[in-house]
Formats: structure tokens, C-alpha cells, sequence
């Protein structure tokens, strides 16, 4: 677990994720989080890049979740992230988002976290600005990728 003085985050174990997934009523949301779990159950040493990771206040109200997409090769991971629209505006994912590079850069092997958002999505660029993100020029699945690298 992460934290700071607002906010917690930490990877789901597998019970987690299967309660998830079971009770996502989104379609694409539980397509997506059931091949998180596909990942993690396939890459078990590397459970914490593949898993949802809750973000939680301090209270334990969850108001999202993040994830990385995996280490892979590279070791250049992929993380995404969304907020409950009940908390959104309030500063929750920058500080969501900047925790979870603190974790992913204290391992020597990563070298840059990388992300996409959709080009309507402002609020979510806006994060990715915040947090040290820059656009690296290319575009991904859901738009312009993103990327910050540990220095």
C-alpha cells in the first residue's frame, strides 16, 4: 500500500479482482478488468503490474482504480486510471497517478511510464501534465501517447 496525507492505493489480490469483475456492469470495464486478472494469472511474479490497483481515501471510500498494463520487455509500463465522477475535479488522480510512479520507478529496470488518453479528454491530459508526462509524438489505440521518464 501507498499513500499519502488524502489518499491509498494498492494492488487487488485475485479474490479482489474476480469481485470486480463480477459485480462491473460495463461491458468494455469488465472485458478489460478480466484481462488484467488473465495477466496476472500468467505473469504471477509480476502480479502488481498486471493487477487493478484501488484508490481509496484515507476513510477507505474507494473513488477509482488504476493499473499497469504490464512491464513487458521494455520495461517502459503502461498505466491508466479513472475516477468516480463523484470525485472527479479534486486533485484524486494526480496524486493517484504520482503514487503509483513513485512504485513503478523504484524498480532500476524502468525506465519511462508511458500513457494514451482519448484527444476530447482534457481532464486527463491535464493529470498526465501535472504529474511530469509529456506527449511523445505518437498515437495509440485510444489517442496521443504520453511519457515520463526517471531520471
Amino acid at each position: 500500500m501507498i499513500k499519502n496525507e488524502r489518499i491509498r492505493i494498492y494492488p487487488t489480490s485475485q479474490e479482489q479482482m474476480e469481485k470486480y469483475i463480477d459485480s462491473e456492469t460495463d461491458e468494455d470495464l469488465k472485458k478489460a478488468y478480466s484481462e488484467m486478472l488473465e495477466g496476472c494469472l500468467a505473469h504471477p511474479g509480476e502480479w502488481d503490474w498486471y493487477a487493478m490497483w484501488m484508490i481509496e481515501k484515507m476513510d477507505g471510500t474507494h473513488i477509482g482504480d488504476l493499473c499497469f498494463k504490464g512491464i513487458g520487455a521494455g520495461h517502459n509500463p503502461e498505466i491508466g486510471y479513472g475516477i468516480l465522477e463523484e470525485y472527479r475535479g479534486q486533485g484524486f488522480a494526480t496524486e493517484a497517478v504520482t503514487l503509483a510512479l513513485k512504485w513503478a520507478f523504484q524498480d532500476p529496470m524502468v525506465k519511462a511510464v508511458e500513457a494514451e488518453t482519448d484527444p476530447d479528454n482534457v481532464a486527463s491530459q491535464r493529470v498526465l501534465m501535472k504529474c511530469g508526462f509529456r506527449p511523445n509524438g505518437e498515437i495509440g489505440e485510444e489517442g496521443p501517447r504520453y511519457q515520463i521518464c526517471n531520471v
